[in-house]
């Protein structure tokens, strides 16, 4: 039921599609003011940044939080320059998906892979990082689950280590896959409109 609702309203949604330098972007207007911004790969139909913005409590729109994609560090010289020098020397945390899993990098990690444990939390319905040096400690949910309802599984996490970054898999279930497949065919009947030539809106 769960998977049934979060696909009906992304149907219910206002959708607005510009295609441009080789990318697909999709902005949802939901019935309740959220917005969501999707960039796909425009021949892979990879996800590449997916990001929220709701409204405050006084109606005015915040800054969009980023879910899905890198994050981009601001400043222009002076200060905001070190600032960005002293964030890329620390451990940076991205969420970059495959087409059957999600998957989390965390950059600037350069201890060994057995001393990294990451685990389930059932309770807390998360993922959790820790090192045996005690090092790093990162805690963090899997959104497209709780849009679905549906349990986190033990079997499903995987991780790897490499060039200093912590890769950590968790495996799609079969009803996110089925959702994602639908939102395809979805978004192949909303008018896309290219660069420079206008929004283009369907419902």
């Amino acid at each position: 039921m769960a998977v049934t609702s979060w696909l009906e309203s992304l149907r219910a949604a206002e959708k607005t599609a510009l295609l441009q330098d080789g990318k697909r972007m999709v902005h949802y207007l939901f019935p309740d003011g959220k917005e969501m911004a999707e960039e796909y790969d425009e021949k892979t139909s990879e996800l590449l940044v997916r990001k929220w913005r709701v409204k405050n409590a006084l109606g005015a729109l915040g800054q969009w939080q980023l879910e899905v994609g890198e994050p981009v560090f601001s400043g222009v010289g002076g200060l905001g320059s070190e600032l960005i020098k002293e964030s890329n020397a620390n451990p940076i945390f991205m969420r970059k998906d495959t087409k059957t899993s999600f998957q989390w990098r965390i950059r600037n990690l350069p201890y060994p892979k057995d001393v990294y444990s990451v685990s389930v939390a059932q309770k807390e319905r998360c993922i959790i990082v820790r090192t045996t040096n005690k090092k790093y400690y990162k805690k963090f949910s899997i959104p497209d689950l709780d849009r679905h309802q549906l349990p986190l599984d033990d079997t499903a996490l995987s991780f790897a280590h490499a060039n200093c970054t912590l890769i950590i898999s968790y495996q799609k279930p079969k009803e996110v896959l089925a959702t994602e497949s639908e939102l395809q065919k979805e978004l192949k009947k909303v008018k896309t409109a290219h660069g420079g030539d206008g929004d283009c809106k369907t419902q």
